[in-house]
């Protein structure tokens, strides 16, 4: 399974259609990932203008990131086998209508509907922009697209709330909401057409039928599924039985591993397993689980204390989280140029830096309680904005490296439904700690707020001892 092949010398018209046909994927990447938080803002408005129940708007918001994690694994091994630009230009279709469907929604079951669709539209695109820069690009070549890529994943998760207030300031608190969806539409037809045109079909090579391996598929989704039911509906479940669904999951996700090295030796698995034994790869998918689960909880926790606590709009609310935006995307773009220099100590670095600037947040906050949140928090972001450009791209860089580009699809979905998952029981067990201590400290949102970062602090910190075990023995 070696993937050293040196970078093959292209012409001017090849060099740069590649580069059209990673603009396109990446344009479709933020557009997705977007999604997953440029609707928290919307929520209040959406509330009033459907009157939707609280579980109602929990499965609007978790809905799409069950859905979304539940099909990238199988939407990346069908890209690999039947060709990515049949896969994209199909996601990115369903994504489009659905994003329409969702903002001409009259009712609560409606939305949610069309926001289920919308999340696995967004799963069967996000492996095959990563399959696309491995196919394109060869060895050192990587670094710059997955440094882009990275840049484009932290600046559309830290920007969703900002655009997202915008888009309700301009469109106003009855039918602001409706644009967030709306928004999507003009992006993805246009994303359809480019698509169409730009991307390759198969990596040479490929046989133009190979098994999709439906076993495989269902006991994956189910186990996906188990995992993230309890930790997405954390808020609306009461009963503690809903987390004898964890360990329900993990064993088919154990029997999903023996059954794929079963069916591995007669046929092509949807996932291969020996992908497990690259170190990169097994080192990076852990790393890239547990800091989405710290990484991505931040912004929950931030938009509903600026917002909800402390009364700001969600214009502002957004406007404070663009530090961190700022901050890493100019990070992202460095990492990806030098990863390949540096390694996974540039990954460490960027790691101690997010612990660092979230560990500022709560000292300044501690310190200057009465002045603006949004003005005395910008710094110490920018700081773990910086840390995070430092982590996401250089570490897709390192854990991707060693995947065969015939399973580069199918990695890449393994490595993302981890944080998704990840990204699930961080929101959990974060907005568990926030909403409790609420309730403990009679209603003090800023107590509730320093808690709940300094967890998701904590969760970040144990991705950096994983990197630097890595670090050390390697040393």
């Amino acid at each position: 399974m070696s993937t050293a092949q040196a970078p093959q010398p292209l012409d001017a018209a090849e060099n740069r259609r590649r580069w059209q046909a990673l603009g396109v994927g990446l344009v479709a990447a933020f557009m997705t990932l977007l999604d997953v938080s440029i609707v928290n803002v919307a929520v209040p408005s959406i509330d009033r203008a459907l009157h939707a129940s609280p579980s109602d708007l929990q499965w609007v918001l978790s809905g799409y990131a069950l859905t979304f994690g539940l099909v990238l694994v199988p939407a990346g091994r069908f890209g690999d086998a039947r060709g990515r630009r049949n896969a994209f230009v199909f996601g990115i279709s369903l994504f489009t209508l659905t994003s329409a469907l969702a903002g001409l929604a009259t009712s609560p079951t409606w939305l949610v509907a069309a926001r289920l669709l919308q999340g696995a539209a967004a799963g069967v695109v996000n492996p095959q922009v990563t399959g696309l820069i491995q196919q394109l690009f060869r060895g050192s070549e990587r670094a710059r697209p997955f440094g882009l890529l990275g840049a484009t994943i932290g600046i559309s998760t830290a920007v969703g709330p900002l655009l997202g207030g915008l888009l309700i300031a301009v469109g106003g608190e009855a039918h602001g909401w409706r644009w967030v969806f709306f928004v999507n539409v003009p992006v993805g037809i246009l994303a359809v057409i480019l698509g169409w045109r730009l991307l390759p079909t198969r990596p040479e090579g490929t046989p133009e039928r190979r098994r999709l391996d439906p076993v495989g598929v269902l006991l994956l989704g189910v186990g996906v599924v188990l995992l993230l039911l309890p930790l997405v509906q954390d808020q609306q479940w009461e009963t503690p039985w809903k987390w004898a669904l964890i360990p329900a999951g993990l064993a088919v996700l154990v029997v999903f591993g023996l059954w794929e090295r079963s069916y591995a030796r007669h046929h092509e698995p949807l996932f291969d397993l020996k992908l497990f034994t690259f170190q990169s790869y097994t080192l990076g998918s852990l790393i890239a689980l547990i800091y989405f689960g710290g990484f991505t909880a931040i912004f929950f926790v931030f938009t509903l204390y600026l917002q909800n606590g402390l009364g700001y709009s969600a214009l502002v609310a957004g406007l404070a989280i663009t530090p961190f935006a700022l901050g890493s995307a100019a990070a992202s773009a460095l990492g990806g140029r030098v990863v390949n220099r540096f390694g996974r100590p540039l990954v460490g670095i960027g790691l101690l830096a997010v612990v660092i600037g979230l560990t500022a947040t709560v000292v300044v906050l501690r310190l200057a309680p009465d002045a603006p949140a949004p003005w005395v928090t910008a710094a110490p972001l920018l700081v773990a904005g910086i840390g995070s450009g430092l982590v996401i791209a250089p570490n897709q860089t390192l854990t991707l490296a060693q995947v065969p580009v015939d399973q580069a699809g199918s990695g890449a979905g393994m490595l993302q439904t981890g944080q998704r998952i990840g990204a699930a029981a961080g929101i959990a067990a974060v907005g568990s700690m926030f909403f409790s201590t609420l309730a403990d400290s009679r209603g003090n949102w800023t107590t509730a707020f320093e808690t709940s970062l300094v967890l998701a602090t904590g969760i970040i910190a144990l991705a950096l001892v994983a990197a630097l075990i890595d670090i050390l023995r390697k040393g």
